[in-house]
Protein backbone atom coordinates (compact mmCIF):
# COMPACT_ATOMS: atom_id res chain seq x y z
CA UNK A 1 0.00 0.00 0.00
CA UNK A 2 1.51 3.38 -0.98
CA UNK A 3 1.69 6.35 1.35
CA UNK A 4 -1.26 8.20 -0.27
CA UNK A 5 -3.54 5.19 0.01
CA UNK A 6 -2.41 4.61 3.59
CA UNK A 7 -3.25 8.23 4.36
CA UNK A 8 -6.73 7.93 2.88
CA UNK A 9 -7.27 4.65 4.71
CA UNK A 10 -6.18 6.20 8.00
CA UNK A 11 -8.45 9.20 7.43
CA UNK A 12 -11.46 6.97 6.80
CA UNK A 13 -10.62 4.88 9.86
CA UNK A 14 -10.43 7.95 12.05
CA UNK A 15 -13.66 9.46 10.71
CA UNK A 16 -15.69 6.28 10.94
CA UNK A 17 -14.10 5.33 14.24
CA UNK A 18 -15.02 8.70 15.71
CA UNK A 19 -18.57 8.41 14.36
CA UNK A 20 -18.99 4.92 15.83
CA UNK A 21 -17.55 6.09 19.14
CA UNK A 22 -19.90 9.09 19.23
CA UNK A 23 -22.86 6.87 18.49
CA UNK A 24 -21.85 4.49 21.28
CA UNK A 25 -21.26 7.35 23.71
CA UNK A 26 -24.62 8.85 22.85
CA UNK A 27 -26.17 5.75 24.39
CA UNK A 28 -29.33 5.45 22.30
CA UNK A 29 -30.82 2.04 21.62
CA UNK A 30 -33.12 1.28 18.68
CA UNK A 31 -36.34 -0.24 20.02
CA UNK A 32 -38.27 -0.67 16.77
CA UNK A 33 -36.29 -2.88 14.40
CA UNK A 34 -38.17 -1.86 11.24
CA UNK A 35 -39.05 -5.49 10.43
CA UNK A 36 -41.56 -6.65 13.04
CA UNK A 37 -43.11 -5.70 16.37
CA UNK A 38 -40.74 -7.60 18.64
CA UNK A 39 -40.94 -5.86 22.02
CA UNK A 40 -44.26 -4.21 21.16
CA UNK A 41 -47.95 -5.12 21.02
CA UNK A 42 -50.84 -3.71 18.99
CA UNK A 43 -54.20 -2.57 20.29
CA UNK A 44 -57.15 -0.93 18.55
CA UNK A 45 -60.52 0.00 19.96
CA UNK A 46 -62.58 -2.83 18.44
CA UNK A 47 -60.11 -5.50 19.61
CA UNK A 48 -59.63 -6.98 16.12
CA UNK A 49 -56.04 -8.24 16.10
CA UNK A 50 -56.01 -8.92 12.36
CA UNK A 51 -57.26 -5.43 11.53
CA UNK A 52 -54.65 -3.97 13.89
CA UNK A 53 -51.91 -5.62 11.81
CA UNK A 54 -53.28 -3.80 8.75
CA UNK A 55 -53.63 -0.47 10.56
CA UNK A 56 -49.98 -0.70 11.67
CA UNK A 57 -48.30 -2.03 8.54
CA UNK A 58 -44.51 -2.18 8.45
CA UNK A 59 -43.03 -0.87 5.19
CA UNK A 60 -39.47 0.20 4.33
CA UNK A 61 -38.38 0.19 7.97
CA UNK A 62 -41.27 2.38 9.15
CA UNK A 63 -44.70 1.84 10.67
CA UNK A 64 -47.21 3.01 8.07
CA UNK A 65 -50.58 3.78 9.66
CA UNK A 66 -53.49 3.56 7.18
CA UNK A 67 -51.52 2.39 4.15
CA UNK A 68 -52.78 1.64 0.63
CA UNK A 69 -55.06 -1.14 1.91
CA UNK A 70 -57.28 1.66 3.16
CA UNK A 71 -59.27 4.07 0.97
CA UNK A 72 -58.40 7.77 0.80
CA UNK A 73 -61.24 8.39 3.25
CA UNK A 74 -61.84 5.63 5.78
CA UNK A 75 -64.79 5.42 8.18
CA UNK A 76 -65.29 9.19 8.15
CA UNK A 77 -68.08 10.46 10.38
CA UNK A 78 -69.20 6.97 11.39
CA UNK A 79 -68.68 7.81 15.02
CA UNK A 80 -67.34 4.52 16.35
CA UNK A 81 -63.68 5.13 15.39
CA UNK A 82 -62.86 1.43 15.71
CA UNK A 83 -59.29 1.80 14.44
CA UNK A 84 -58.29 4.32 17.09
CA UNK A 85 -55.45 2.70 18.98
CA UNK A 86 -51.74 2.42 19.70
CA UNK A 87 -48.77 0.15 19.27
CA UNK A 88 -47.31 -0.18 22.75
CA UNK A 89 -43.95 -1.12 24.24
CA UNK A 90 -44.06 -4.28 26.33
CA UNK A 91 -41.52 -2.76 28.72
CA UNK A 92 -42.21 0.11 31.12
CA UNK A 93 -39.79 3.03 31.35
CA UNK A 94 -39.10 5.76 33.91
CA UNK A 95 -36.15 8.05 33.13
CA UNK A 96 -35.32 8.39 29.44
CA UNK A 97 -35.03 10.36 26.24
CA UNK A 98 -37.24 9.01 23.46
CA UNK A 99 -36.48 10.01 19.87
CA UNK A 100 -38.45 9.24 16.74
CA UNK A 101 -39.44 10.64 13.36
CA UNK A 102 -42.85 11.04 11.75
CA UNK A 103 -44.38 12.40 8.57
CA UNK A 104 -47.94 12.73 7.34
CA UNK A 105 -49.55 10.94 4.43
CA UNK A 106 -52.72 12.01 2.62
CA UNK A 107 -55.41 9.56 3.79
CA UNK A 108 -58.06 10.61 6.27
CA UNK A 109 -59.82 8.40 8.80
CA UNK A 110 -62.35 8.29 11.61
CA UNK A 111 -63.23 11.68 13.16
CA UNK A 112 -60.91 13.69 10.89
CA UNK A 113 -63.54 16.41 10.50
CA UNK A 114 -63.10 17.33 14.15
CA UNK A 115 -59.40 16.55 14.68
CA UNK A 116 -57.47 17.05 11.45
CA UNK A 117 -54.20 15.10 10.98
CA UNK A 118 -54.17 13.87 14.55
CA UNK A 119 -51.97 11.25 16.21
CA UNK A 120 -49.56 11.23 19.15
CA UNK A 121 -47.39 9.38 21.65
CA UNK A 122 -48.68 8.44 25.09
CA UNK A 123 -46.02 7.92 27.76
CA UNK A 124 -46.13 6.89 31.43
CA UNK A 125 -49.12 4.72 30.49
CA UNK A 126 -50.51 2.64 33.37
CA UNK A 127 -53.81 1.64 31.74
CA UNK A 128 -53.69 0.73 28.07
CA UNK A 129 -57.37 1.36 27.37
CA UNK A 130 -58.31 3.34 24.26
CA UNK A 131 -57.65 6.06 25.31
CA UNK A 132 -55.20 5.27 28.15
CA UNK A 133 -54.20 6.76 31.45
CA UNK A 134 -50.90 8.49 30.72
CA UNK A 135 -49.55 11.76 29.33
CA UNK A 136 -49.59 12.59 25.62
CA UNK A 137 -47.11 14.22 23.29
CA UNK A 138 -49.60 15.39 20.70
CA UNK A 139 -48.79 15.00 17.00
CA UNK A 140 -51.14 17.09 14.94
CA UNK A 141 -51.45 19.50 12.02
CA UNK A 142 -54.66 21.50 11.67
CA UNK A 143 -54.87 22.18 7.94
CA UNK A 144 -57.99 24.31 8.40
CA UNK A 145 -55.86 27.14 9.80
CA UNK A 146 -52.31 25.98 8.98
CA UNK A 147 -51.48 25.48 12.67
CA UNK A 148 -48.94 23.11 14.19
CA UNK A 149 -50.01 21.22 17.30
CA UNK A 150 -47.15 18.75 17.52
CA UNK A 151 -45.69 19.03 21.01
CA UNK A 152 -48.96 19.97 22.72
CA UNK A 153 -49.45 18.31 26.11
CA UNK A 154 -52.62 16.34 26.76
CA UNK A 155 -53.73 15.53 30.29
CA UNK A 156 -56.19 12.62 30.15
CA UNK A 157 -58.44 11.60 33.00
CA UNK A 158 -56.38 10.01 35.77
CA UNK A 159 -53.18 11.86 34.84
CA UNK A 160 -51.82 15.17 36.07
CA UNK A 161 -48.94 17.61 35.78
CA UNK A 162 -47.99 21.24 36.46
CA UNK A 163 -47.77 23.53 33.41
CA UNK A 164 -46.84 27.18 32.89
CA UNK A 165 -48.14 29.48 30.18
CA UNK A 166 -47.56 32.86 28.64
CA UNK A 167 -49.53 35.70 30.21
CA UNK A 168 -52.81 36.34 28.38
CA UNK A 169 -52.18 33.25 26.25
CA UNK A 170 -52.86 29.52 26.35
CA UNK A 171 -49.41 28.52 25.03
CA UNK A 172 -46.38 27.21 26.91
CA UNK A 173 -43.78 29.56 28.37
CA UNK A 174 -41.01 28.59 30.81
CA UNK A 175 -41.16 30.33 34.22
CA UNK A 176 -37.72 31.94 33.73
CA UNK A 177 -39.17 33.67 30.66
CA UNK A 178 -42.25 34.87 32.51
CA UNK A 179 -44.48 31.80 32.31
CA UNK A 180 -47.15 31.58 34.98
CA UNK A 181 -48.97 28.50 36.37
CA UNK A 182 -52.12 27.73 34.43
CA UNK A 183 -55.24 29.02 36.14
CA UNK A 184 -57.80 26.84 34.39
CA UNK A 185 -56.57 23.24 34.51
CA UNK A 186 -57.48 22.17 31.00
CA UNK A 187 -56.96 18.75 29.38
CA UNK A 188 -54.93 20.25 26.50
CA UNK A 189 -51.95 22.57 26.95
CA UNK A 190 -50.65 24.08 23.74
CA UNK A 191 -47.02 24.01 22.68
CA UNK A 192 -45.00 27.16 22.09
CA UNK A 193 -45.82 28.46 18.58
CA UNK A 194 -43.28 27.50 15.93
CA UNK A 195 -42.85 27.50 12.18
CA UNK A 196 -40.14 24.83 12.41
CA UNK A 197 -42.23 21.84 11.35
CA UNK A 198 -43.22 19.78 8.30
CA UNK A 199 -46.89 19.30 7.53
CA UNK A 200 -48.09 17.91 4.19
CA UNK A 201 -44.77 18.18 2.34
CA UNK A 202 -43.69 14.51 2.66
CA UNK A 203 -40.79 15.51 4.92
CA UNK A 204 -39.86 13.91 8.23
CA UNK A 205 -40.09 15.65 11.60
CA UNK A 206 -37.58 14.88 14.37
CA UNK A 207 -39.21 14.51 17.78
CA UNK A 208 -37.84 14.09 21.27
CA UNK A 209 -39.55 13.42 24.59
CA UNK A 210 -37.30 13.88 27.61
CA UNK A 211 -39.00 12.45 30.68
CA UNK A 212 -37.54 11.93 34.14
CA UNK A 213 -39.94 9.91 36.25
CA UNK A 214 -42.49 12.12 37.92
CA UNK A 215 -40.23 15.16 37.98
CA UNK A 216 -40.58 16.61 34.48
CA UNK A 217 -41.14 16.06 30.77
CA UNK A 218 -39.76 18.19 27.94
CA UNK A 219 -41.23 18.10 24.43
CA UNK A 220 -38.96 18.93 21.49
CA UNK A 221 -39.76 19.28 17.80
CA UNK A 222 -37.00 19.51 15.18
CA UNK A 223 -34.51 20.51 17.87
CA UNK A 224 -36.69 23.20 19.48
CA UNK A 225 -38.13 22.96 22.99
CA UNK A 226 -41.86 23.57 22.54
CA UNK A 227 -43.41 22.39 25.81
CA UNK A 228 -42.65 21.25 29.34
CA UNK A 229 -44.47 19.92 32.39
CA UNK A 230 -43.42 19.09 35.95
CA UNK A 231 -44.84 16.99 38.80
CA UNK A 232 -46.05 14.25 36.48
CA UNK A 233 -48.60 11.66 37.54
CA UNK A 234 -48.17 8.81 36.65
CA UNK A 235 -44.39 8.82 36.96
CA UNK A 236 -43.54 5.69 34.94
CA UNK A 237 -45.11 3.27 32.49
CA UNK A 238 -45.14 1.96 28.94
CA UNK A 239 -45.51 4.21 25.91
CA UNK A 240 -47.38 3.89 22.64
CA UNK A 241 -47.76 5.50 19.21
CA UNK A 242 -51.26 6.34 18.01
CA UNK A 243 -53.46 5.61 15.06
CA UNK A 244 -56.18 8.22 15.02
CA UNK A 245 -57.50 10.41 12.20
CA UNK A 246 -54.94 10.34 9.40
CA UNK A 247 -52.26 8.42 7.56
CA UNK A 248 -48.92 8.74 9.33
CA UNK A 249 -45.46 7.14 9.22
CA UNK A 250 -43.23 6.49 12.27
CA UNK A 251 -39.59 5.43 12.11
CA UNK A 252 -36.20 5.52 13.89
CA UNK A 253 -37.72 4.95 17.33
CA UNK A 254 -34.90 4.87 19.86
CA UNK A 255 -34.37 5.43 23.56
CA UNK A 256 -31.66 6.38 25.99
CA UNK A 257 -32.42 5.35 29.56
CA UNK A 258 -31.01 6.75 32.79
CA UNK A 259 -30.74 5.20 36.23
CA UNK A 260 -30.84 8.56 38.00
CA UNK A 261 -32.82 11.68 37.21
CA UNK A 262 -30.90 14.18 35.09
CA UNK A 263 -31.61 17.81 36.08
CA UNK A 264 -33.81 19.57 33.55
CA UNK A 265 -31.28 22.39 33.20
CA UNK A 266 -28.93 20.04 31.35
CA UNK A 267 -31.50 19.70 28.56
CA UNK A 268 -32.88 23.23 28.69
CA UNK A 269 -29.47 24.77 28.06
CA UNK A 270 -28.65 22.63 24.98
Amino acid sequence: MNRAVMGISLCFSLVFGMAASAETEEGFKTIFNGKNFDGWYLKIRNGDDELAKKVYAIEDGAVHVFNSEFPDEYNLNVGDNDTHGLFYTEKAHTNYVLRFEYKWGKRKANNFGRWQYDAGVYYHVINDAIWPTGIEYQIRYDDSNDRNHTGDLIRPSGADYVWTQAKDSNTYLHPKDGGIPEVKRDWMNLAKPTTNYHALDDQWNQCEIIVMGGQYAIHKLNGDIVNMATNLKPGAGIFGFQSETAEIFYRNIRIKEYVDVVPAEEFLTE
